[in-house]
């Protein structure tokens, strides 16, 4: 009943209003309002409403009819956020994909969109759960190619490249990247020895892992690019892990020992090596001093000659001289020539007593003292004679002298 009825607020005996008139009135004023006659005709009992309430009701429904299309046209607009992409259907149908900004759609029912984060790094793991500790040992255990069990533990980082593959190409993407990851894995160390496995080959274990994840996602379709493998924990497994840790730890020491040994190698070596140049060095110098020692001696014996041919007495006499300066100048005797007058004999006085201290032993009951060998440079000495044999070398003299 609209406020502006005389019958508003009015109830005959305080009764509750009669809504079949209420509904009586509204279907005359929707009847008004589009046109519609009754059958009886305008003189009827219903006429048509016309006037100023079925103008008002009219605009009104007319704007609620306006309002509800613009309503559903904005709910078109929808904003793509940095590193995210929309993938626009069109009844199920794949349309585009739009970039960030602000972007519109024709509304459901007709079209929808979804955003999807190109950019945000998602992880699997395999091997393990939140934890290493928590195991899964149906994925971590692995065989070997030389027949041994390894257990490994690694996660999987991977963002999207194409946000429509990853919608319609995958009912379940972690569980995909899951599934191709257990199989490079197994794959890689099934064809690897255990010893490059638990070592020095984790590195390239993980770049092999990584290309052949990547080359099976892409024969899917799956629109997932791989960014990291992370090798968490490659270890034998616990019953032998005791056995095995020796075994790293041996590989170790030689390895250690092997740096030591080359490291003094690295000290001895060049040390030899220039003690080796040093001798020839020196072997060179003495080659040298050689040849040129014996050119100077065959030049001088050529001058020799010469002067020789020219004056064989003089010259034979210098030579007799010269060798008995360089015979003489090695022995502690003083030879002085008598014709001069003097009939002095130098003594070695220090020489004579250096020998009378020397020890000696007893042959056929005298004392007779032992040779001993001279060192180079050491001028010659001769033991003093008796006392007799002294006094007649000196009657001697005098009977030379007189």
């Amino acid at each position: 009943m609209p406020p502006n009825d005389p019958q508003w607020g009015k109830r005959p005996n305080d009764g509750p209003p009669d809504l079949d008139e209420i509904l009586r009135k509204l279907q005359q004023k929707l009847s008004g309002i589009f046109g519609a006659r009754r059958p009886n005709g305008p003189s009827g009992p219903n006429p048509p409403m016309n006037g100023p309430s079925a103008a008002f009701f009219g605009g009104s429904v007319a704007f609620i009819v306006l309002l509800v299309v613009a309503v559903w046209l904005a709910s078109g607009f929808y904003i793509v956020e940095e590193g995210r992409r929309g993938v626009v259907l069109r009844l199920g149908k794949y349309i585009e994909t739009t970039g960030p900004g602000p972007r519109w759609h024709i509304p459901f029912p007709i079209e929808s969109a979804e955003v999807v984060n190109v950019s945000g790094v998602r992880t699997v793991e395999v091997g393990y759960r939140g934890t290493p500790k928590n195991k899964q040992p149906q994925e971590a255990l692995m065989l070997t190619d030389d027949e041994n069990i390894v257990d490994v533990q690694f996660a999987i980082q991977y963002t999207l490249k194409g946000p429509e593959d990853y919608l319609f190409n995958n009912r379940n993407p972690d569980d995909n990247v899951l599934q191709a990851a257990e199989t490079s894995i197994r794959e890689v160390v099934g064809k690897s020895k255990m010893d490059f496995v638990l070592s020095q080959g984790r590195t390239e274990v993980a770049a092999r892992v990584k290309l052949l994840m990547q080359q099976i996602l892409d024969r899917y379709k799956t629109g997932i690019n791989i960014t990291t493998v992370n090798l968490q924990n490659v270890q034998a497994p616990e019953q032998v892990i005791a056995a095995f840790e020796d075994v790293v730890r041996a590989g170790q020491d030689r390895e250690r020992f092997k740096n030591e040994g080359q490291a003094y190698a690295n000290s001895v070596v060049p040390n030899a090596r220039g003690v080796a140049a040093r001798l020839l060095e020196e072997a060179n110098g003495y080659k040298q001093t050689a040849i040129a020692t014996a050119q100077g001696d065959a030049s001088r014996f050529r001058q020799i000659l010469t002067e020789y041919e020219k004056a064989p007495g003089v010259t034979r006499e210098r030579l007799y001289l010269e060798a008995m300066q360089q015979i003489l100048s090695n022995t502690s005797k003083v030879i002085v020539d008598q014709k001069g007058g003097s009939n002095l004999l130098y003594l070695p006085l220090d020489k004579l007593m250096q020998m009378s201290s020397q020890p000696t032993v007893s042959a056929q009951g005298s004392d007779v003292p032992l040779p001993r060998m001279l060192s180079p440079g050491e001028p010659v000495t001769t033991a003093p004679p008796p006392a007799a044999a002294d006094t007649r070398s000196r009657d001697a003299l005098r009977s030379r002298d007189r």
